[in-house]
């Protein structure tokens, strides 16, 4: 039998007289490096166990409070790395969400990008522009929690602001052509149409200038403001040409090595997973934790340049250890910190 799953007590078996057994801990690491999970179970409250375990990050899960609250203390960049190795390792299967990737027209047309029918890649351009969503009214009995979460999308804690959870595909088109992530951002963002409490404290748009490790530079615009156009699309330049995508709509290469899509449209939400099914199926599972985890730090770099205002370099936010997950999550009260304002906000 092998273990994949490791549940610990706190009290009385990794600790002794409320300190973490320095063998308990070390064991605990070795138990981690041969992919298994290790959970410590707790009725104490997470500011209580750091307080006599110091940091957290020893173990995959916390259960405190009798199980009233879960912490993840590895959610950062490096962990979903090291989460992708162990997949692979372990011939794991790993579908990720970034849709476009399993859309035979984006299929085809990168193939043709990255056999150099546009030539060398000189700029990028990704789009997301869109009017207003939806928010649910509160209702009586909602805590603060409850609704929030009813209306996540507003919420960076929950969404990542909509530069994340819905930008990130494009931004993902753009790594995915160029074959990187980027090195460098700055830009701008703000809150201008959307300012009532009822939508959190996210933005409603974004305007970045993206860098790649060999100088090209993307630009990157995503807004949600209600009454204005939309445009959901992305853009590749080449020194023999251009590639053209509109989700739903063109897939095009002009230039000496003109082409347009005129396949069949399959779902890609639903490709996705027969993709997934059918690799597993094969014993030659997928593995995109390591794409999608870095067009994410993509979004969330791009994020965090707009809400400073600073030009960011992506290896040194990676250090920074950000982590916007509130210490407990249990039905009560959530205060909603303020709306990120450049030149006073961020952790650089």
């Amino acid at each position: 039998m092998k273990l994949g799953v490791i549940a610990l007590d706190y009290d009385g078996t990794t600790a002794q007289h409320d300190r973490l057994d320095p063998a308990a801990r070390d064991a605990i690491a070795d138990a981690r490096t041969r992919g298994i999970t290790v959970l410590i179970v707790t009725g104490r409250s997470l500011d209580e166990l750091r307080r006599v375990a110091g940091d957290l990050h020893f173990v995959d899960v916390v259960v405190a409070e009798n199980g009233a609250v879960l912490h993840f203390p590895g959610n950062d960049y490096t962990t979903v790395l090291a989460a992708y190795e162990t997949a692979k390792q372990k011939g794991l299967g790993v579908a990720a969400g970034t849709q476009r990737r399993h859309h035979a027209a984006y299929i085809e047309a990168m193939k043709r990008v990255h056999d150099g029918a546009i030539g060398e890649i000189v700029a990028s351009r990704a789009y997301w522009n869109q009017g207003g969503l939806w928010s649910k009214p509160r209702q009586a009995g909602w805590t603060d929690v409850e609704y929030q979460l009813r209306n996540w999308l507003y919420y960076t804690w929950l969404s990542g602001d909509h530069i994340v959870e819905q930008h990130v595909h494009n931004l993902d088109v753009s790594n995915w052509g160029l074959g990187a992530i980027p090195v460098r951002v700055f830009g701008v963002g703000g809150r201008q149409a959307r300012t009532a409490p009822e939508y959190g404290y996210i933005y409603d748009h974004f305007g970045l200038d993206f860098e790649y490790p060999n100088g090209v530079h993307m630009l990157s615009m995503c807004r949600q403001q209600p009454g204005t156009p939309g445009l959901v699309a992305e853009t590749l330049v080449g020194t023999k040409g251009t590639l053209e995508t509109q989700d739903g709509r063109r897939y095009e290469i002009t230039g000496p090595s003109a082409w347009k899509w005129t396949g069949e449209y399959t779902n890609p939400y639903q490709q996705e997973h027969t993709d997934l099914i059918a690799s597993i199926r094969a014993g030659k599972p997928i593995n995109e934790l390591k794409q999608v985890a870095g067009s994410t730090l993509t979004a969330i770099v791009g994020r965090e340049a707009a809400y400073t205002g600073k030009v960011l370099v992506f290896d040194e936010y990676v250090k920074t250890g950000e982590d916007l997950m509130p210490d407990q999550i249990a039905f009560g009260p959530m205060p909603v910190p303020p709306v990120a304002v450049p030149g006073t906000a961020g952790t650089m």
